[in-house]
């Protein structure tokens, strides 16, 4: 099942046309208890960095599910930054001053904003695990949240502090609590973030 597409603004439009239809696909599926306030939680979580986001951003949002019952939330922006903002937002993020960007959601939110097929290295150095697949095209770019916990692990283990303040941020998300996988994938100038949950 796919629900219908709709496009949400960082302005904040048509943001609860977007929960109610997470609202009725919990109740069209018969969802009860935990399962509601999860798809609920990571609805609102999803689209709180959508309204976040600086600027004037449109994104499609929708969710879908498959016979195993994993449900998959799913946020499309097509970024439109330009050359100054872009070095505006990159320089705030190496001064470290970039404060809206604390937090497991303020980095994933950085995606949407900075991303370009122009300059896309900042991002190896703010979210390791991110992976590169080159086409003719253009440069493909996908981050996961289960790779990212990979690659933190062995610097949290050796105290490394900045490992051990990405690995709090983690273990105080809600959406890195209560989602079994997060995604960020980059194609050209679309941003992609996928929620996955599998529903008991």
């Amino acid at each position: 099942m796919r629900t219908d597409v709709i496009v949400v603004s960082s302005r904040g439009d048509r943001m609860e046309s977007a929960l109610s239809q997470a609202d009725k696909v919990a109740a069209y599926k018969g969802m009860t208890g935990r399962n509601v306030l999860h798809l609920r939680l990571l609805a609102e979580e999803m689209l709180g960095m959508m309204r976040s986001i600086t600027g004037k951003t449109e994104g499609k949002f929708w969710i879908e599910d498959d016979e195993q019952g994993t449900y998959t939330l799913h946020l499309l922006v097509e970024t439109r930054l330009t050359s100054i903002k872009r070095e505006q937002l990159l320089s705030a993020a190496t001064s470290g001053k970039n404060e809206s960007a604390r937090g497991f959601m303020g980095r994933l939110r950085d995606f949407f904003e900075r991303s370009t097929d122009e300059d896309i290295a900042p991002y190896t150095a703010m979210m390791p695990g991110m992976m590169e697949h080159n086409t003719a095209s253009t440069l493909d770019w996908e981050w996961t949240m289960t790779r990212y916990q990979e690659e933190l692990a062995p610097y949290v283990e050796k105290k490394d502090e900045r490992a051990l303040q990405a690995w709090d941020e983690l273990e105080k998300s809600v959406v890195a609590r209560v989602a079994d996988e997060v995604k960020v994938n980059i194609r050209g100038q679309n941003v992609e973030m996928i929620l996955l949950k599998k529903m008991a």
